[in-house]
Formats: C-alpha cells, structure tokens, sequence
C-alpha cells in the first residue's frame, strides 16, 4: 500500500519543531528530510527513522522494522507527541553522518 500525501503533510506538519521538512517521492512511498538531512521515510502510512543510539535510548520502545527489503528502521508509532517528535528527529539527525 503505498503512502497518501496527505498521511505525509501531516507527517511534515508534526516534524515542524524540529527544523525545515521536506519530503521526496521514492518508489510510492516518501523520504523525508529534516533541514536537508534524509532521516528517515514514510511508508504503508507509518514513520520510520533510520537506527540511531540517540534515536534508541528517546524511543527505547520503538520496534525494529523492515519497511522494504533490505532496510531496517525505527517504527514510531507516537506520531501524535509534535515535541517528542520534534526531539526524537532533532537526536537522530544530530547522531547521522553528514552527507
């Protein structure tokens, strides 16, 4: 099942805090990118950040899931929390190698 738009631009909207949200079209599914760092995707309608230990000890819940083959992320499921949110994107993308 291939995300919605509209599942994205409220995905980008709940970001918001933490930096510029972009998103790009990949595959049916989207990336998405906070001030210009890929840190994670959306896919089936769900979020999915990539693995970090910063991402790790803020959502020490969060499943390990493989949205795609050969891929492995963060399923947060606590999409509704924009600070947590906010502070959880900020942490990995902090922990994520410059490109």
């Amino acid at each position: 099942m291939a995300t919605e738009e509209s599942f994205v631009l409220f995905l980008a909207d709940q970001l918001a805090l933490a930096g510029t949200i972009t998103y790009r079209k990949m595959f049916g599914e989207y990336g998405l990118y906070c001030d210009g760092k890929f840190f994670g995707t959306a896919e089936d309608n769900q979020l999915f950040l990539k693995i970090t230990d910063a991402g790790r000890t803020l959502a020490p819940n969060a499943v390990i899931a493989s949205p795609h083959e050969g891929a492995h992320y963060l399923l947060i499921d606590a999409i509704e929390d924009r600070v947590f949110l906010a502070d959880l994107v900020r942490a990995t993308c902090a922990a994520l190698p410059d490109s």
